[in-house]
């Protein structure tokens, strides 16, 4: 199985910035995407951003467009999210998430997840 550790979280002003962490350990060698979700309290799991493990190709919500962007360490076995202009409404526990099939878009469609990461932007 694949063990997924997530650092970075924190509290920050609204235009702020935060980077998180993901990584992977265990049998990695089948995992074909990482994810970010999201959620907020009282709010529906959300992917944020995704990208593929071997190519490289990347997804990402509208909402965090031009603000956000997803990177890999492939040698680290490693998945980074940096946020920019950080704003309150993305105030939510952030999950690193590893798929192992290519199907599937959700979070239901995800395998393996890490424990959350808090992340509050005040305003």
């Amino acid at each position: 199985q694949v063990q997924l550790v997530e650092s970075g979280g924190g509290l920050v002003q609204a235009g702020g910035s935060l980077r998180l962490s993901c990584t992977a350990s265990g049998r990695t060698f089948s995992t074909y995407a990482m994810g970010w979700f999201r959620q907020a309290p009282g709010k529906e799991r959300d992917i944020v951003a995704a990208i593929t493990w071997s190519g490289g190709s990347v997804y990402y919500a509208e909402s965090v467009k031009g603000r956000f962007t997803i990177s890999k360490d492939n040698a680290k076995n490693t998945v980074y999210l940096q946020m920019n202009s950080l704003k309150p409404e993305d105030t939510a526990v952030y999950y690193c998430a590893a798929k192992l099939s290519y199907y599937g878009t959700m979070w239901n469609n995800y395998d393996f997840w890490g424990q959350g990461a808090q992340v509050t932007v005040s305003s």
